[in-house]
């Protein structure tokens, strides 16, 4: 294959497992009246990102979310080409992620669902759950860019930031689903063709991610990272 290839198939498909894992999650506890509970959700989420990060990460750095890449690309670690042409692969790859659960699953029970859609609380408001998103994947980015990016970060693969998706799904996933990945949004919403508050995953996400990638590079890395 390739070269220039490689990193697209890995971002492709590391967010494609992702989608299906995240959201296969929530198609199971449905079709299990609940068995997996919302701390298995999480943990699925972040366990799941864990080991595909860790798995990816040597062939395209394991971004597998949009946000994460944009962060990136404010830090000056990736080019404009690179950015475009990674948040493609993510959001094809998640919309291919969130068919296969069709494939795999009961379509009543993917229906039943929304193919594992984000979905907003009724406590919440458009503003305040845009804020929550971009809060927590700030949070996220951090954690890419302190463990995974930095040339002082400890060596334990995708788990660190496996664990703050862990941690954010437990705090707020019952407020906005936690998504924090515009592509864990996009994917599960063109299968279902469900569009409420789509726009929440885009602009709190994006934002976040922005603002951790200008926040490290211009206080936090080392000069000669």
């Amino acid at each position: 294959m390739n070269a220039s290839m490689r990193p697209l198939v890995a971002e492709f498909l590391g967010t494609a497992l992702f989608v299906f894992i995240g959201a296969g999650s929530v198609v199971t506890n449905a079709m299990t009246g609940g068995a997996v509970t919302p701390l298995g959700i999480a943990l699925a989420h972040g366990v799941g990102m864990a080991i595909l990060i860790s798995a990816m990460m040597g062939i395209s750095g394991g971004h597998l979310n949009p946000a994460v890449s944009l962060g990136v690309f404010m830090a000056g670690r990736i080019d404009g080409r690179t950015l475009g042409r990674y948040v493609l692969a993510q959001l094809v790859g998640g919309i291919a992620g969130a068919a296969l659960l069709k494939v795999v699953f009961s379509a009543v029970a993917v229906r039943a669902v929304t193919a594992g859609v984000p979905q907003l609380s009724l406590n919440v408001s458009f503003g305040q759950a845009v804020a929550i998103e971009a809060v927590f994947t700030f949070f996220l980015v951090s954690a890419v860019f302190g463990t995974a990016i930095s040339s002082e970060a400890p060596k334990i693969g995708g788990f660190g930031i496996g664990l703050a998706i862990f941690v954010s799904a437990l705090v707020v996933g019952g407020l906005t689903g936690a998504a924090l990945n515009p592509a864990r949004a996009l994917g599960p919403a063109v299968v279902a063709w469900s569009w409420h508050s789509q726009a929440v995953y885009w602009i709190g996400p994006l934002a976040g991610g922005a603002l951790a990638g200008w926040v490290w590079k211009v206080l936090l890395l080392p000069k000669k990272a």
